[in-house]
């Protein structure tokens, strides 16, 4: 009798660990480059047309912790930041974290009601802000709110007088220095507001330990080194700015640019041009704006290599013209969240174009991760969609005063639960395939509503489509597509469902449609599906689900 049995090989990978993690703090790993590169550029801000050494860098920053030391600013004090992208963002960004003080980044697109919130779920103290930016009179906002908020002290709005003697202070070099002894790597030093879809956001609390080696290492696998300009058009209140962008250039001597205070396409090409830039940021929608410009042919772009795309799936065309016609050859794609510093999983420079499109790569250095069932909390075998976790340094010290919803989020063991569906193949590669929270279960069948949007966009009608879940007294749960049609365009759910017949199982063909201009979403540009949901299940109680 054979007792034999197949190995299998469950979907677990842990990262390589030959370059050891940076045990020092931000303000420290700073000064190193100054030492090393004191010539060096490091920060260009194109708007202003400014320009720091990386010894000059180290001396603002200096200056700015300087003053708000002798403003009586304390190790944990928490500091905000509510500003577009700007030269002073990023020496806010260090001079808080050479204080270790905890900087809070704020969204500039929140209003009055957000504001308030942040400001006094994390206890803000000092505020730093932009007085204005396009239609965003902060200053006015910040007055608005401000006798709601008996934690905040102090508010200095950029480009004010004070601001001007808070970045011309004296150095107190003892001062820092004594202020420095006292400080450790694992402390935190910033909180993020995740966009959550669901609730007020949650501060995701991270230590220097957690941003500055995320950093670091994002930059070694781009190759980061002295050669390269890195243009950061994405906004520093996120992780991709000020972590993969600002520390992941200044932990590896690399230059940063500033190409404008927002994103815009036009100044983007123009400051990757007129400074030889040789990697670039962006999400898709960024790439497909720059490479849509009437006059793209008519920026050199010769100097670029590499950058990173992320925050949503890249579409092959879209990654297939980035390469071919932006020369970004080893452009990498990630994988990451806020929780996690952010990048758990990227692909590297030498993968294959299809692997920079259908998956998320494999597991960055020193980090750990598992795709488990989300009933048993197994580790499932290969090629089987489970929720994707995630473990090592780059893990969150936590919500800031949330300890329950911490516990909810990061499991005895250390594994961050991330809520991602995903799936890991043969080579440890991971793919995306949705959110748990999306999945909807008709009939005892797992459906994934991503797979039914991809081959929905697919429909000449459809400009965008999101597919949930709604109550179904037989399966438990139905599907409903929500749609927004292309201009003069039409679609009626008998025209849906016909377009899905021999091309999706019969459970995965929506039930419902309903047609709508725009769909509920976050701040941050994230669909709100449990809004969806709700709306959803008014509509169909009031007879107005099929359209």
């Amino acid at each position: 009798m054979d007792t034999t049995t197949e190995h299998v090989e469950l979907s677990y990978a842990s990262g390589p660990g030959d370059v050891p993690l940076i045990g020092r703090t931000i303000g420290d790993d700073l000064a190193a480059t100054a030492r090393r590169l004191p010539d060096h550029e490091a920060l260009v801000d194109v708007p202003t047309g400014r320009r720091w050494t990386y010894a000059e860098l180290d001396v603002a920053v200096d200056r700015v912790a300087s003053a708000l030391l002798r403003d009586g600013l304390a190790k944990g004090d928490r500091v905000g930041i509510w500003s577009p992208n700007c030269a002073e963002w990023v020496l806010v960004q260090y001079a808080t974290a050479r204080l270790g003080a905890v900087l809070v980044n704020i969204n500039p697109a929140y209003r009055t009601h957000e504001l308030q919130y942040v400001l006094n779920q994390s206890s803000i103290r000092l505020l730093i802000a932009a007085p204005s930016f396009k239609t965003s009179d902060y200053a006015a906002m910040i007055d608005d709110v401000r006798a709601e908020c008996p934690a905040l002290q102090d508010v200095v709005l950029l480009g004010s007088d004070r601001w001007e003697r808070v970045e011309s202070a004296t150095v107190d070099e003892g001062a820092l220095a004594e202020r420095a002894a006292t400080l450790s790597f694992d402390d935190p030093i910033n909180i993020q507001y995740t966009s959550g879809t669901t609730g007020f956001p949650k501060g995701a609390t991270l230590s220097h330990h957690n941003i500055l080696n995320n950093g670091y290492f994002v930059g070694r696998l781009l190759d980061y080194g002295e050669h390269d300009r890195v243009c950061v058009p994405v906004p520093f209140y996120h992780c991709f700015g000020m972590v993969m962008g600002n520390l992941g250039a200044t932990s590896n001597g690399a230059t940063i640019v500033i190409p404008a205070p927002a994103f815009d396409p036009a100044a983007t090409l123009q400051a990757v041009q007129d400074e030889r830039c040789t990697s670039l940021y962006g999400v898709p929608t960024m790439f497909i704006a720059e490479l849509g410009l009437a006059d793209f042919a008519d920026y050199d772009l010769s100097s670029l290599r590499t950058g990173i795309m992320a925050g949503a799936p890249c579409p092959v065309e879209v990654m297939q013209r980035v390469v071919g016609e932006m020369g970004m050859a080893e452009v990498t794609i990630m994988y990451g969240m806020t929780e996690t510093s952010p990048v758990s999983t990227m692909t590297r420079r030498t993968d294959e174009i299809e692997r920079r499109v259908s998956t998320v790569g494999t597991v960055m250095p020193h980090v750990e991760v598992q795709v488990i069932d989300p009933v048993t909390l197994l580790t499932v075998p290969r090629g089987t969609p489970g929720e994707l976790c995630t473990r090592g340094y780059s893990v969150m010290l936590g919500y800031w005063d949330a300890p329950e919803q911490t516990a909810a989020s990061i499991d005895r063991a250390g594994w961050m639960h991330t809520g991602d569906l995903a799936t890991m193949d043969a080579d440890g590669y991971v793919a995306i395939v949705g959110r748990i929270k999306d999945m909807v279960i008709r009939g005892g069948e797992n459906v994934y509503p991503r797979e039914i949007e991809e081959y929905l966009y697919s429909h000449p009608a459809i400009d965008d489509v999101q597919v949930i879940g709604v109550p179904d007294p037989k399966y438990g749960e139905e599907l409903m597509a929500w749609v927004r049609l292309r201009p003069g365009a039409s679609l009626t759910i008998d025209e849906l469902r016909a377009y899905c017949q021999g091309k999706l199982a019969h459970y995965k063909v929506p039930r419902y449609l309903h047609l709508t201009d725009e769909f509920p979403m976050t701040v941050t540009g994230k669909i709100r599906k449990v809004e969806m949901r709700d709306q959803a299940v008014e509509l169909l109680r009031l007879g107005q689900g099929p359209a």
